[in-house]
């Protein structure tokens, strides 16, 4: 069970960058390798602007940095670790989804 102050804040940062599908796209797109924020615009099929504003968020929840390469600057996932923990958040949720608990997870929207 989680008590400090400090551990919560971390969760709830990382629950609130997941809260929005572009900023998973992103996740798992760096992820996968480290990138320019043009790139990473054109595969996620987003503007510039709206890319730049997600990033922003990501950056202030702690979970990319910006990499200065000559005069551009390139994003990637601020530790190794969140890619192996976006991998089992994504196996967990998965596996959880197949095997519905909640008896009344139809009914009730839960689960």
């Amino acid at each position: 069970m989680l008590t400090l102050a400090a551990d919560i804040e971390v969760l709830a940062r990382f629950g609130r960058a997941l809260a929005d599908p572009i900023r998973c796209r992103i996740l798992l797109t760096l992820r996968e390798a480290p990138a320019h924020p043009a790139d990473l615009a054109d595969a996620l099929e987003v503007s510039r602007t709206r890319l730049s504003n997600h990033l922003a968020c990501l950056r202030d929840c702690g979970l990319v940095v910006a990499v200065p390469v000559g005069r551009r600057t390139r994003y990637e996932l601020a530790d190794e670790r969140l890619g192996h923990a976006l991998d089992d958040l994504r196996t967990a949720v998965v596996a959880v989804e197949a095997d519905k608990t909640c008896v009344d997870a139809d009914e009730q929207g839960c689960c």
